[in-house]
């Protein structure tokens, strides 16, 4: 079935938004890493992640109240089919325990190393997310839905 024009303004407009959420995010990892806040690092690299996650999701209309409902979904339609590599799904795997860990467990040590390859991997995760997004919205305009 074929979306109104509108529908697909709103969606990209979400997505969009969504990418921006996770590069801020990114921009305040980078500040806590290097004011030396190795946790609050972890805890916003991983939810750059998660908001480039929930990018690729708003690009079709889809929300997800749970972040376990989230990275799920991602893994299962975009992870398990090889759209994103399986490595790339390990990592987000990864970056959510040690966001846990650095948020909940009360005498874990969040090392500046650590906190340096979240960061990483959130960077290259928006990138990855951002050429995806791109793509899908440029073949939507394309095909003027």
């Amino acid at each position: 079935m074929e979306q109104p024009k509108g529908d697909i303004g709103t969606r990209k407009d979400l997505c969009l938004y969504r990418i921006q959420t996770a590069k801020d995010n990114l921009k305040s990892a980078r500040i806590l890493l290097e004011a030396e806040e190795y946790k609050s690092a972890n805890n916003r690299s991983y939810y750059a992640i998660f908001h480039a996650v929930n990018a690729v999701h708003g690009l079709y209309g889809n929300a997800f109240k749970r972040h376990k409902d989230a990275i799920g979904n991602f893994n299962k339609n975009y992870v398990k089919t090889e759209i994103f590599s399986r490595e790339i799904g390990r990592k987000i795997g990864e970056a959510e325990e040690i966001r846990h860990a650095s948020d909940y467990d009360d005498f874990y040590i969040a090392s500046r190393e650590e906190a340096e390859r979240q960061v990483a991997v959130a960077d290259e995760f928006i990138h990855l997310i951002e050429k995806y997004c791109e793509e899908q919205i440029s073949l939507a305009d394309g095909n003027n839905l």
